[in-house]
């Protein structure tokens, strides 16, 4: 593992294909196996799988609406209940504060912005411009967090 948990992982070409979460949590890109924010609050985070998993996200390749985490329903995927501005929403807030770089890989899912055949994408580093609170389509406050592509550090510059 780097130094730096941030940044591109070493030996991880953007646009890599992975068959599997395991696959890469093991290259270093996103480590957790089932969450889909990788950081720590004070730190900031690391990584994000887009995945569309939440209604209220929004990906055009360039510009991402990734919604926080928390109180989604584990079979249907709704919001059930209010999202607060902790653990790894807070450290998607941190990046913003320090504009630092999360790593994004893309998922197979309806929504996404030129999803995978199968598996995951590395689609290299963005920043997080922005964050809100605001009332999800479900009813619920969610955080959603304004995500842009560092220009010539993303899948869709080659």
């Amino acid at each position: 593992m780097p130094d730096s948990p941030f940044g591109h992982p070493p030996g991880v070409a953007v646009g890599a294909l992975f068959p599997d979460r395991v696959a890469l949590s093991v290259a270093g890109v996103h480590r957790p196996r089932r969450a889909g924010i990788c950081g720590r609050a004070r730190e900031g985070a690391e990584s994000v799988i887009v995945n569309c998993a939440f209604v209220d996200d929004q990906d055009q390749g360039e510009t991402l609406l990734y919604t926080g985490s928390g109180a989604r329903h584990p079979r249907t995927g709704r919001q059930i209940g209010d999202q607060t501005l902790t653990r790894s929403n807070l450290a998607l807030a941190e990046s913003a504060r320090r504009r630092l770089a999360v790593r994004v890989s893309r998922g197979v899912g309806r929504g996404v912005w030129r999803p995978p055949a199968q598996g995951y994408r590395y689609d290299g580093l963005y920043t997080v411009e922005d964050y809100v609170a605001d009332t999800g389509e479900d009813g619920y406050r969610i955080w959603r967090f304004r995500l842009a592509a560092v220009p010539g550090e993303w899948f869709g510059a080659e």
